[in-house]
């Protein structure tokens, strides 16, 4: 099998490094928690054998309740386990056009324009984009620990995965006017389509309301800021971006502002007023295919022996991107073998994403985190929403297990 990947011979605006499954924005995975669908998504990797998320458990970091990596550490392992994989030969160099014969392309959040242009010509149809936006990282060193306090939201002071950078309400007025006002990259306002709603630029996440940030990723809720025993104004998140905590990502502030925009809006933060930063937030371009209404309901191309997978199809997130990459590989390894095409069960977590993404009803396609919006309701009596998820992931489970059980053409080496 040979495996191409561009980096370093050809770098994209939003890559640092030559490692396989780099991560380029946030570092978490989302929730581990059983009865919400990105937990789910997990359990249903685990039934099926992902070694992807079995790396991402092995560079974990404190992150609460989520699934937050060491990028660093979790990359690392990735590119070892390819590159030491003698069935696997490594080309490093730029494809710009899908190679002939059975293929998966994987292209990442920034497929190159040329592989793009090639893709959307032989899907036909439309093809768009959107923007989306990753956020600094901040030497841990460079923290005024007299300001910056420990504690997750209700947790115990001193306590918790999270350092805290607490805001009165003057300060967070003055750190507001000046975010709003501050000099982007991209300088113009932005359409809410244009945004991938998870990934929004802190500034215009603000411009939508004075209060929307102290409602969004600056809520104080459950926070006591121990200089003054009470619940700040405002306060931002720091989490953990390795084990030896010398880094911390600035929750919930990707940005499109320049870096010395950065460096001077995000010094007003009470905390981080001598913050130096290991990496500034960028802002760039994603290209997707209307997979709906160009891809058959495997993610390939139709009529010929190539699929895709991840952020090209709007299967949107890290977690996804995993999932869609190995549903592909379990495809693409059925056609070799003659096997039956994987058809996951819709009351998945993944099943009911796919679904979604390749049903041609589906009408003004965007990209899609998983969500329980998307499984079959439950029937019967009306249950509260806490009840419904956890019915949701308990029948899922259920489903996916049967599911997994009847191919053991697929998963009989991986124990199931």
């Amino acid at each position: 099998m040979r495996l191409w990947e561009q980096r370093p011979v050809s770098m994209s605006p939003a890559h640092h490094t030559d490692k396989m499954a780099e991560l380029v924005c946030s570092n978490s995975l989302k929730s581990m928690r059983e009865d919400s669908a990105a937990g789910l998504l997990k359990i249903e990797l685990q039934m099926m054998g992902s070694r992807l998320l079995e790396f991402a458990k092995q560079a974990a970091v404190p992150a609460g309740g989520a699934l937050a990596v060491d990028r660093d550490e979790f990359s690392g392992l990735v590119t070892a386990a390819i590159e030491g994989d003698p069935r696997i030969e490594v080309v490093r160099q730029e494809l710009t056009a899908i190679p002939e014969g059975r293929c998966v392309v994987a292209a990442g959040p920034l497929c190159s324009d040329a592989l793009f242009e090639d893709i959307s010509r032989r899907v036909g149809g439309s093809h768009m984009a959107f923007f989306d936006a990753a956020a600094p990282v901040v030497d841990a060193e460079s923290l005024d620990r007299g300001i910056v306090f420990e504690q997750s939201r209700y947790g115990e002071e001193g306590r918790g995965d999270y350092l805290n950078c607490p805001m009165e309400r003057e300060e967070y007025d003055a750190f507001y006017d000046a975010l709003v006002s501050a000099e982007r990259v991209i300088a113009r306002d932005f359409e809410q389509s244009d945004l991938f709603c998870a990934c929004q630029p802190a500034e215009e996440v603000a411009r939508t309301g004075r209060d929307s940030l102290r409602f969004g990723a600056l809520k104080p809720v459950g926070l006591t800021d121990p200089r003054t025993g009470r619940r700040p104004w405002a306060a931002v998140q720091l989490r953990a971006e390795n084990r030896e905590l010398t880094a911390y990502n600035m929750v919930g502030f990707q940005t499109n502002l320049t870096w010395p925009e950065q460096k001077r809006v995000f010094r007003m933060i009470p905390g981080l007023e001598h913050a130096e930063f290991f990496r500034y937030g960028v802002m760039h371009r994603n290209s997707f295919v209307d997979s709906p209404h160009v891809l058959d309901g495997t993610f390939a191309i139709p009529g010929t022996s190539c699929r895709l997978a991840g952020q090209i199809t709007g299967t949107e997130g890290y977690t996804e991107a995993v999932a869609s990459g190995l549903l592909a590989a379990l495809n693409t390894y059925a056609d070799i073998v003659g096997a039956q095409s994987v058809a996951l069960p819709r009351t998945g977590a993944l099943g009911s994403l796919v679904a979604y993404a390749t049903d041609p009803e589906t009408k003004d396609y965007q990209p899609m985190h998983v969500n329980f919006g998307l499984v079959p309701p439950i029937e019967g009596r009306r249950l509260k929403k806490k009840e419904r998820y956890a019915a949701y992931s308990a029948r899922a489970r259920r489903d996916m297990e049967t599911f997994v059980r009847s191919r053991p053409d697929l998963f009989a080496a991986r124990g199931a």
